[in-house]
């Protein structure tokens, strides 16, 4: 099924047939409804949220098993399944009904104060490594290998490199990204997100952190993969912040950086990001290929 087959009607269809005593309940699409999950508000107090291909199934069942148990233990709300929806109606994939949470996708226009958002967003990221991993899912595919290491992604960070061509500096490229490789995870393994973007992060209408969602990627492992939003978001004062209050030493930033990199890398030319997501992964590239250079 391509993503855009998955309407609210087919969001209202899959509710009236297996979940009837929500069936009267308005179903409408969100402002912003999602790459990997299509998402659509369900009444005034739900959501529902389904993936838009296979290889975003797996985020289902791990997150209608595990959100319920971080929720509680968190700074911030995060999205609390309510149900599980099966295939039907043509939709081949399993797929959720959430309690709906209030709030605006962050952007830096829409955030009061950047230097107290990196705060927020350090405290609950340390909040988060510190719920106990025991049971958790390890990183893997289901993540995207997000929390695992990098080297699944060699292959693709050079051939990257190489494409561009003059547009990055290359050189300093290939050695941020060796440096990442050879700085591999040797701590215990504690829950990471594993997407911590300005998308995935609420604001409320004064402009300050309010929420966190999408835990698609989430897992247990090493959690450097959270924090590349350092460099999609932060900058300056907001950045020195955010690194003095995150507890990762130096091989977790460079591990950092590689993450970093490798997305920018990979999202440049893509034919389906848009130009402004292009745009902003180029800056993102070679402000992580200067800080290296500059030993920041």
């Amino acid at each position: 099924m391509h993503r855009d087959e998955i309407d609210a009607a087919l969001a209202a269809h899959l509710v009236a047939t297996q979940f009837p005593e929500w069936s009267g309940l308005p179903v409408v699409p969100v402002d912003q409804p999602g790459w990997d999950n299509r998402t659509f508000r369900l009444g005034d107090t739900m959501s529902v949220r389904l993936p838009s291909a296979a290889a975003y199934v797996a985020s289902v069942e791990k997150e209608h098993t595990w959100l319920p148990r971080l929720a509680p233990r968190l700074p911030l709300p995060i999205p609390v399944p309510l149900a599980l929806g099966v295939p039907g109606g043509g939709y081949p994939w399993p797929w959720s009904v959430r309690r709906w949470i209030d709030g605006r996708v962050s952007s830096r226009e829409k955030i009061r104060d950047l230097v107290a958002f990196a705060r927020d967003v350090a405290g609950f990221l340390v909040a988060l490594q510190g719920i106990d991993p025991s049971g958790g899912p390890a990183a893997g595919a289901h993540c995207f290998h997000r929390g695992g290491s990098l080297s699944v992604y060699d292959a693709e960070t050079h051939d990257a490199i190489a494409a561009l061509g003059p547009r990055i500096d290359g050189a300093t490229a290939e050695n941020v990204w060796q440096n990442a490789i050879d700085a591999g995870w040797t701590g215990a393994p504690v829950w990471f997100h594993g997407d911590i973007a300005a998308g995935n992060l609420l604001v409320d209408d004064r402009g300050d952190l309010s929420a966190v969602i999408d835990f698609g990627t989430s897992g247990v492992g090493d959690p450097a993969c959270d924090l590349v939003i350092a460099w999609t978001l932060f900058d300056g004062e907001s950045r020195a912040e955010f690194k003095h209050l995150m507890p990762a030493d130096d091989a977790m930033w460079a591990r950092a950086r590689g993450w970093a990199l490798w997305k920018a890398l990979i999202t440049i030319d893509n034919p389906y990001a848009g130009a402004w997501v292009a745009d902003e992964s180029a800056r993102v590239a070679k402000e992580v290929l200067a800080e290296h250079r500059d030993g920041r």
